[in-house]
């Protein structure tokens, strides 16, 4: 299908330059042109006069599933160790149907806030819980139309060895790796604007055995593959790595295969700065999570330092649980906001954040030839804002930093993924919200329900 994007009022490319009253040619899955007056006959066309056009964000850490277990009072106060026990005995009880409408309530939120690609980081499977459980997110991407990047995670250190996680929510290093082999080889798509790829992310270094952890990385780079963790998110992670391992954190997972290209971290809070300069110099990536960091009271990553380094620097919202929302261009404002709390007024500037929020995401997963940028030969994943509202008055003088900055309504108009509209007039075209709304209350109640909770 082709669709011309006409008048735009604001057009921020983000590695091209920011332009008034612009047109995009999409042909297809991917842009066309870029022009002024652009002389076409679309099959569509959008009038986009007044409205800014940024690219799809990329969301580079998520766990859909914690969209049922939001603000639950006994865990609102808690910091990331007994937060987290707190929350395995109810994820345990997590069914197959629980799963796929989780993942579309998280993936409809993200969507709706301007994400075009995300990860997600799907390592819990219960004793109940069947192999294809991960191919439930896969099937509530595809029903929705996101460009999905969803990560095999896993768990094999249980607490009675050691770790954190109860027995019943780990499983065997043999039976993770069948699992991994036969999904890679069902359903990743390496090709130039695929819908899906696979990338591997045993879960923390206190949930995953070494052994795991190495036998990861070495068949992530038989295989080409990225691979994913959390790294250095709380002070209690770096006791346990010391007291467990004899390492630091970062110091553990490098030795174990973990740093290079195709690896990525969330959080990375607790890095010193020659362990921030490593991250650069072996291409490594970074998920910055600002809001589940201020939520659980995890402390400040030293964002202004990697980005001054050359660290690759993405944003992730993280679970619904510590985040509470999928409300991206919330994270990439919280993003700003935390960085000048930590680091001074002018640590870091809209057009960072903007860039961490985009082509950083695209750079973290390897994928910067497709995404996080409009221009000809890329796919067509472009986002149109409206800032016609009460909330952007005396803003418009910067419309890219008014949506950032200001507004109350972080909901954006239109959504093109891969040349389709996934959101038209503030509405998701994919699916029926008013279903979703309905049966994603009903689920996550009877989930509370079985887990004993009041």
């Amino acid at each position: 299908m082709s669709i011309l994007i006409k008048n735009i009022g604001t057009l921020e490319t983000v590695t091209g330059g920011r332009f008034k009253d612009m047109d995009v040619l999409i042909e297809g899955h991917s842009v066309k042109t870029v022009g002024k007056c652009l002389k076409a006959k679309p099959e569509r066309m959008i009038d986009a006069k007044g409205l800014v056009a940024l690219p799809g964000f990329v969301n580079t850490h998520h766990h859909f599933y914690q969209t049922f277990t939001r603000n639950l009072p006994d865990a609102q106060n808690a910091e990331l160790f007994p937060w987290l026990k707190f929350h395995y005995r109810i994820w345990q009880h997590l069914e197959e149907e629980d799963i796929y409408v989780s993942s579309l309530t998280a993936l409809a939120e993200l969507m709706l806030t301007g994400v075009t690609t995300t990860t997600d980081h799907l390592y819990l499977y219960n004793a109940s819980a069947k192999e294809h459980w991960m191919e439930n997110e896969i099937k509530a991407a595809s029903d929705i139309g996101m460009r999905f990047y969803p990560t095999r995670g896993s768990m094999s250190l249980s607490e009675k060895d050691g770790g954190l996680p109860p027995d019943d929510v780990v499983q065997t290093e043999e039976s993770i790796m069948a699992h991994i082999d036969g999904i890679i080889s069902k359903y990743h798509d390496p090709s130039e604007y695929s819908m899906l790829r696979i990338a591997l992310a045993p879960c923390s270094p206190f949930s995953v055995t070494p052994r795991l952890m190495r036998e990861t990385a070495d068949y992530a780079k038989k295989k080409g593959l990225l691979i994913h963790t959390h790294l250095a998110e709380t002070r209690d992670e770096e006791t346990f790595c010391i007291e467990k391992f004899g390492k630091r954190p970062y110091e553990y997972i490098k030795d174990l295969g973990w740093a290079g290209s195709n690896a990525w971290f969330a959080h990375s809070i607790y890095l010193n700065e020659k362990e921030i300069d490593d991250l650069a110099a072996t291409g490594s990536g970074v998920s910055h999570c600002p809001s589940s960091n201020m939520r659980l009271g995890s402390g400040i990553a030293a964002i202004p330092s990697m980005l001054k380094k050359g660290v690759k620097v993405s944003l992730g919202v993280d679970g619904s649980s510590s985040n509470d929302s999928s409300d991206f261009l919330a994270e990439i404002r919280q993003a700003l906001l935390l960085g000048r709390v930590g680091f001074g007024a002018s640590a870091l500037t809209t057009k960072d954040v903007l860039e961490m929020g985009t082509k950083g995401g695209a750079a973290v997963l390897n994928w910067s030839d497709s995404i996080g940028s409009i221009e000809p030969g890329k796919a067509a994943d472009i986002t149109l804002w409206d800032l016609n509202d009460i909330s952007y008055i005396g803003a418009q003088s910067d419309p890219v930093a008014a949506l950032i900055f200001s507004g109350r309504r972080h909901a954006a108009k239109y959504v093109i993924v891969n040349g389709k509209v996934t959101v038209e007039d503030y509405k998701l075209t994919g699916i029926d919200e008013a279903e979703l709304i309905e049966r994603g209350m009903r689920l996550s109640s009877a989930l509370w329900k079985r887990a004993g909770l009041k």
